[in-house]
């Protein structure tokens, strides 16, 4: 049970941090080989939330199962460094999604739809390009968390065959047990 929650920890971490670091290449490729920024900007968009709640879902089983396991004492360390670093990455996912992004798209809807078509100085494509760059910040914050907190949990780990669970009590290492 405990290697059980320490594994879907670890794969959850995965997933989240994984993508946050393929997303630039997917705005990357969205933008270097889409025809125009406006249908670039909108699979951007599509996929960015698609990664929020990934993160969502990800970073709430990762809070539960961090708790289940300092309960069950699945670490042999305190977890509330890496909760806090989880709820860290929940709360920097959650202001991108439910702050930044609603006020990027309320400026794109001002400029007519497309952000490119009013000039440089126009204040929503500056406000745009500030929030835009805001929400960079935003994701660069859960990456740095994310590895932070992979870090702490693979500090926090038991040492191999130290785990009270991983071998019954009655039984032997091999080497006891073949010279019987």
């Amino acid at each position: 049970m405990k290697t059980a929650i320490r594994a879907i920890i670890l794969l959850l971490i995965v997933l989240w941090l994984g993508g946050v670091m393929f997303f630039p290449i997917v705005a990357a490729s969205a933008f270097g080989s889409l025809p125009d920024t406006h249908a670039a900007g909108t699979v951007v968009a599509k996929c960015l939330r698609v990664l929020h709640y990934e993160g969502f879902f990800a970073g709430a089983i990762i809070v539960i199962l961090l708790l289940i396991g300092q309960a069950i004492r699945a670490f042999p360390r305190s977890v509330l460094v890496p909760v806090i670093l989880a709820l860290i990455m929940l709360g920097l996912t959650s202001y991108s999604q439910f702050s930044v992004i609603p006020r990027m798209d309320h400026d794109i809807a001002a400029t007519g739809g497309t952000i490119d078509s009013v000039p440089a100085n126009n204040p929503y494509r500056m406000e745009f390009n500030r929030l835009h760059h805001w929400s960079e910040h935003l994701e660069e914050g859960v990456l740095l968390a994310g590895v932070i907190l992979v870090i702490l949990l693979a500090a926090n780990y038991p040492k191999f065959g130290a785990e009270s669970d991983a071998r019954p009590a009655d039984s032997q290492p091999l080497s006891e047990s073949a010279g019987s």
